[in-house]
């Protein structure tokens, strides 16, 4: 394996490095839990490497490569634990397909099929809603448009939402005894009959809201990024898709406990170190981008400095008192 940078801290460790070759080097059920936000085959290409996952043609060559990935991150991961990933599906436009139609390329179902290919369950989908006509302001898409409504509404689509995919690594009768079990005994029940909602849509307030439409994203923003933070450092480099801090410390409160193990292999600039590192957790994260490691480890270097940060339960108990 070669590892072409590290940075080694007290409660993280972040490797330039190829992700499947340095997952290899892994000990079996080692991992508690990894998050992350995967190439999105061939629409972002963050490099020229030949060992970028995004540098494909199409989909068929992303999964034939990121299927190693999946299949490492089940052999390390700890028997009865997850991962999340956070994806979309691809919009393609008339005349760029052999038959030259449009439509959605199905990105998350795609995922999901090479997962559970590799040996995992799925566990659950989560919907983040995205304002259609921020969208529509930022795509012009054909399928969002008044007049197509007016013209011919069988054109029309709704927004495209975001996801966070969750599968599971069943415990075997030989495994059973790794399984570390993410306790939460006085755990409100009110709180969790909003945290268990399919659809995400806020930090305060998970319900869709008439009228919101052209005001934004509520509460869950997808414009909180790592990217704003390095936005204020004219040196620092802004990453084409950084993963959202808040979805990411949301998956955090779900399904990992404190001083557990988080990894991304699709580190980028850091946000699941930092989310994770604020969160109490150690992390451990591999990027592929020479440029977007140095900026990670800057990130992770101030996250583990300035330590926890509020409990990541606290604006959940604020929608308790309010619910």
């Amino acid at each position: 394996m070669e590892v072409l940078n590290q940075e080694i801290g007290e409660r993280f460790a972040a490797y330039n490095a190829d992700c499947v070759e340095f997952s290899q080097s892994l000990p079996d059920n080692s991992i508690d839990f990894t998050v992350y936000s995967p190439p999105f085959s061939n629409i972002y290409t963050y490099s020229d490497s030949e060992r970028d996952m995004g540098n494909v043609e199409d989909d068929a060559a992303f999964f034939e490569n990121y299927r190693y990935m999946v299949r490492e991150k089940l052999r390390i991961t700890r028997p009865g634990r997850l991962t999340a990933i956070h994806v979309k599906d691809i919009p393609y436009h008339q005349g760029s397909s052999e038959r030259g139609d449009s439509g959605l390329r199905p990105f998350s179902d795609l995922c999901t099929q090479v997962h559970r290919e590799e040996g995992w369950s799925f566990h659950c989908r989560i919907t983040i809603w995205r304002d259609p006509v921020l969208e529509r302001g930022k795509t012009n898409a054909h399928g969002l448009l008044r007049k197509t409504r007016r013209a011919d509404a069988s054109f029309c689509r709704v927004g495209m939402p975001e996801y966070l995919m969750i599968y599971r690594k069943w415990a075997t009768e030989e495994t059973a005894h790794m399984v570390k079990p993410i306790s939460n005994p006085n755990y409100p029940t009110e709180l969790w009959q909003q945290e268990a909602s399919p659809v995400w849509d806020g930090e305060t307030i998970w319900n869709y809201r008439l009228g919101q439409s052209g005001k934004g994203d509520y509460d869950l923003r997808a414009t909180e990024v790592l990217n704003v933070k390095a936005a204020k450092d004219e040196e620092a480099i802004k990453h084409l898709c950084p993963m959202p801090l808040n979805v990411t410390r949301r998956a955090l409160t779900l399904w990992s406990a404190p001083d557990d193990v988080v990894f991304s292999p699709f580190m980028g600039i850091g946000s699941e170190g930092w989310e994770s590192l604020r969160a109490g957790r150690r992390f451990i994260g591999t990027e592929l981008k020479g440029s977007y490691y140095d900026t990670a480890v800057v990130n992770l270097r101030e996250a583990a400095a300035a330590g926890e940060g509020p409990d990541i339960f606290a604006d959940s108990s604020a929608m308790e008192s309010t619910a």
